[in-house]
């Protein structure tokens, strides 16, 4: 092959080559349209969940900004919140000798216990004080009873007790859950698999929420995810409505 012709040469290899990633980019990331039917569900962006708060996650308020901007594509808007009793068996100071981030076992299996939070009237149990979602159609409260927690906005920890949000959108014609919010390992997880056993499809967009990823929870929760086919995704996979 000639100098002149190997040069042509590598210059298509490498056109080629670009184009086929942008291919593969485009095959593999397609946008995704907001329907009449989806809601977006924002888990938990309270004040004790912030940094400084007494259980805060790490740049949990970064958040904020960019849940009012995605929620303006959303028909229908829920949001969660975190509302425990004063005396809540998940807080580590219910359970003499224990430190919050350890384990105990409850009649419905191991609890992690937390530092106490979002106890029910309280400052730090309020939605941030930067959340403009006016169109949220629903404030559902979860974690109220004393002797059972509550991370999924479907099914408290005992796997039996519903919150009633899955008849909520089933009866509503809601089939499409997009999950925002705090914290990606533990309320916004739960939540999505919660979503997948009901029968919805659940899709948790990645940047609009943060993790604790306590002891490697957060690697374990997007598997726990990936194998239960709820899809992770970006605010930029999502056609937002300007």
């Amino acid at each position: 092959m000639s100098r002149g012709g190997r040069r042509r040469f590598l210059a298509w290899s490498a056109a080629s080559a670009a184009l086929s990633v942008s291919a593969i980019r485009a095959w593999a990331a397609p946008a995704i349209a907001v329907r009449e039917s989806d809601v977006l569900i924002v888990v938990d962006v309270q004040n004790c969940f912030m940094p400084g708060g007494s259980l805060a996650v790490k740049d949990g308020d970064r958040i904020v900004p960019l849940i009012n901007r995605l929620a303006r594509s959303f028909k229908h808007v829920v949001l969660t919140q975190d509302w425990h009793t004063a005396d809540h068996v998940s807080f580590a100071s219910q359970h003499p000798g224990k430190k919050p981030f350890e384990t105990v076992q409850l009649p419905y299996g191991t609890q992690v216990l937390w530092p106490d939070h979002c106890v029910q009237g309280t400052e730090g149990a309020m939605l941030h004080k930067g959340l403009d979602i006016p169109r949220a159609e629903l404030i559902l409260r979860k974690g109220y009873r004393r002797e059972v927690d509550s991370y999924s906005a479907f099914l408290e920890a005992d796997k039996k007790t519903q919150t009633g949000l899955g008849g909520y959108l089933q009866q509503r014609g809601l089939k499409r859950v997009f999950f925002a919010g705090l914290a990606t390992d533990f309320c916004v997880a739960w939540s999505a698999l919660d979503a997948r056993r009901q029968g919805f499809e659940a899709l948790v967009i990645e940047d609009a929420c943060r993790g604790i990823d306590n002891q490697g929870s957060l690697a374990k929760a997007w598997a726990e995810m990936t194998a239960a086919a709820v899809q992770r995704i970006q605010s930029t996979d999502l056609v937002e409505k300007t």
